[in-house]
C-alpha cells in the first residue's frame, strides 16, 4: 500500500492535509507529538474517506524518537511505501530577540528545521530506491519577509527554505519534487488569539485563509501532474507578501 506522512497532522493545516491527500486515494500516517484525540479524530475523519490511517506518536525534534518510531513502522511494514512526506510540525515561541531564551531558540529551530532533517532522512532512502516521491514542507511568510517577535521562527523557516531548494536539486533525477508551501494568516488553533479583524485589513484579499485552501496546493504538489515542479515556495497568504 502507498502512504502520505503528515508530521503535525493532528489538528489545524495537517489534518486538512491529511483529508486532502485521504480524498485523493492515499492511506495516511497522521504523526502527533502529545495529543492522541485529535490524532484518533483525524484518523477517523481519513477513515470516513475510505482509506486507512494510523497515527504515530514522535516528537519530530527528537531524532532518537523519530528514528525509533518511524523506524519500526517501516521494518514493520516492509510491502508498504511512503510514497509523499509532507513536513508541517512546528511550534510557535514569540518574543522579541532581546527577551528571547535559549530554550525558546532551540525548540523552535529544532521542532521545524530539525525536525524536518529527521523525517526526511527517514523516508529519502526508500523514495530513492523507488525512484518517486513527493515532499512538502510547510513554510510561513515568516520565512520569507521576517516577521518581528518571531526570529527564531522566522529563521527556522527560512532554513527549511533553503534545504526545499537545496534537496530538490539533489534528487530530481530520482523522480522525486521537493517543494514548499508558505501559508500566510490562516484561521488555525495558532492564530486564534490574533486580531482577525484588525490584520484582514492588511491583507488584499481582506481575511484569513482556510486550512482546506493550504492543503489543496499540497494536493496539487504531490501529484504526478506537478512532476515539473520542483525547488519551488508557494505562498497562500492572500496577496499580503509577493
Amino acid at each position: 500500500m502507498t502512504y502520505a506522512l503528515i508530521t503535525g497532522g493532528s489538528r489545524g493545516i495537517g489534518r486538512a492535509i491529511c483529508c486532502q491527500l485521504a480524498n485523493m486515494g492515499y492511506n495516511i500516517l497522521v504523526n502527533y507529538k502529545g495529543n492522541r484525540a485529535a490524532a484518533e479524530e483525524t484518523v477517523q475523519l481519513v477513515t470516513s474517506l475510505g482509506q486507512q490511517a494510523e497515527a504515530l506518536a514522535f516528537d519530530v525534534a527528537d531524532a532518537d524518537a523519530v528514528r525509533a518510531v518511524l523506524g519500526a513502522w517501516q521494518a514493520a511494514h516492509p510491502e508498504d511505501k511512503i510514497e509523499v512526506l509532507v513536513n508541517n510540525a512546528g511550534i510557535r515561541e514569540d518574543t522579541l530577540m532581546m527577551s528571547m531564551t535559549d530554550a525558546q531558540w532551540n525548540s523552535v529551530l529544532d521542532t521545524s528545521l530539525g525536525g524536518m532533517y529527521t523525517v526526511t532522512k527517514q523516508v529519502l532512502n526508500n523514495m530513492l530506491l523507488a525512484r518517486f516521491g513527493r515532499i512538502v514542507n510547510i513554510v510561513s511568510l515568516s520565512g520569507l519577509k521576517g516577521m518581528p517577535g518571531q526570529v527564531n521562527y522566522s529563521a527556522a523557516k527560512a532554513g527549511m527554505i533553503g534545504a526545499t531548494k537545496a534537496l530538490a536539486q539533489e534528487i530530481a533525477k530520482r523522480n522525486i519534487t521537493v517543494n514548499a508551501v508558505a501559508p500566510g494568516f490562516i484561521k488555525t488553533d495558532m492564530t486564534e488569539e490574533l486580531n482577525e479583524k484588525e490584520l484582514a485589513k492588511l491583507i488584499p484579499a481582506q481575511r484569513f485563509g482556510t486550512a482546506e485552501e493550504v492543503a489543496a496546493v499540497v494536493g496539487f504538489l504531490v501529484s504526478k501532474q506537478a512532476g515539473y515542479i520542483t525547488g519551488q515556495v508557494i505562498s497562500v497568504n492572500g496577496g499580503l507578501y509577493a
